[in-house]
């Protein structure tokens, strides 16, 4: 039985935040990708998603092996990954594929490096803009290049990889679905502190992380994603092991339309406090037929950012307050109290704050991780 153990949402290939390769795809190259773990055991298999993709994507050969440092893997723990027993496989345009399981055994918060062989033309890449940490890219089959010499490319986006499964036989995985702090913006590159990896670290569970930089509730975007209620089967329940969904959105949704840096996204709606509620309840909706615990967070404050205005505040005050006093979800996560500053003000506190009044540092982060950790432990029974 398996366990997810990571994953990454698909997004459409777009020039995105920062560099990238998902516009121009890839031909001839070998791919190497760095992921960390949210739990461990013998065998691991790999999913890849061509979700975007208007044709066949053909993959050559594959290898898992355990990370050493930067494109370098561990020589002796390299295993070839095959696909119904084939080396080779395609993946259908807009379609997944999960791999046959090799025997690798890996503990909960490693790191494993899965490299992949693309000898045709992909085309636009299915990818997901923001890894926070580095892939690599290099010409022809590196498979065997334990060393990492021949890839002399990186970028910090993840491509095709869409989840790393183990088996772990768990099922009291927790997947966070949320925006760019869910996605870790704000957070040290390279040194696995979002609240995801936070969260994972103090409840010893896996935990998937689902966000999108710039995704929303309600509304699709070429940048930030499918909408929230729409991607919430495919980037989460489609995964195994999933017992709770912790949801943060919204944030998004109200404060695009105060903003004019935001030109991947326009029009931008202005919503109101019903139609997030709708979006919400969707989304609890969803989980329920899953039987799926739901918590929801509320909106962190974001006072003096480029998304606040004096609508901004009206209606995320109103939806955090539904959010609190509804009982609608099953739990309630208060991130809005936890990281507020002193005063309980709509600012961020200065020692969680990245810097844009925004997206919390590695320390709100941690905190943000605390405060789920707490509503996650199993309460005392009454005696």
């Amino acid at each position: 039985m398996f366990t997810t153990a990571w994953t990454a949402s698909p997004q459409l290939p777009s020039t995105g935040f920062t560099p990238n390769w998902s516009q121009e795809g890839f031909w001839r190259h070998s791919l190497r990708q760095v992921v960390r773990l949210g739990a461990g055991g013998d065998r691991v298999r790999i999913r890849l998603s061509n979700a975007y993709g208007t044709s066949p994507l053909r993959v050559a050969g594959a290898t898992v092996a355990r990370t050493a440092r930067g494109a370098a893997v561990r020589p002796d723990s390299v295993r070839r990954i095959t696909f119904a027993g084939s080396p080779s496989a395609e993946v259908p345009a807009r379609g997944t594929l999960t791999t046959d399981a090799a025997e690798l055994a890996l503990e909960a918060g490693e790191s494993v490096t899965v490299t992949l062989h693309l000898d045709a033309v992909t085309g636009p890449a299915t990818f997901h803009a923001q890894a926070f940490t580095t892939s690599y890219r290099g010409a022809g089959d590196l498979l065997a290049d334990t060393g990492g010499e021949g890839f002399g490319e990186a970028t910090e986006s993840w491509y095709f990889l869409s989840g790393v499964d183990v088996s772990a036989g768990r099922t009291d995985g927790v997947a966070l679905l949320g925006d760019s702090i869910t996605d870790g913006f704000g957070s040290t590159p390279g040194a696995d502190r979002r609240w995801s990896d936070a969260l994972a670290e103090r409840t010893g569970r896996p935990v998937l992380n689902a966000g999108i930089g710039g995704n929303l509730l309600l509304n699709d975007s070429a940048w930030y994603g499918e909408k929230g209620i729409h991607r919430l089967e495919r980037d989460v329940f489609a995964h195994a092991g999933v017992d709770t969904l912790v949801v943060l959105l919204g944030l998004n949704d109200i404060g695009f339309s105060e903003t004019d840096e935001q030109p991947t996204y326009r029009p931008a709606p202005r919503v109101e406090v019903g139609e997030l509620i709708a979006g919400h309840r969707e989304l609890i909706r969803q989980a329920r037929a899953r039987g799926v615990r739901a918590v929801g967070a509320t909106l962190l404050p974001f006072g003096g950012s480029d998304h606040w205005g004096e609508r901004a505040a009206k209606v995320s005050h109103e939806l955090n307050e539904w959010i609190r006093r509804s009982g609608e979800y099953d739990e309630v996560a208060d991130l809005h109290r936890a990281l507020a500053g002193p005063d309980g003000s709509d600012a961020l506190c200065g020692a969680y704050d990245f810097g844009d009044h925004l997206h919390p540092n590695d320390a709100g982060y941690a905190v943000m991780a605390e405060v789920v950790a707490a509503v996650l432990r199993p309460r005392a029974a009454c005696s």
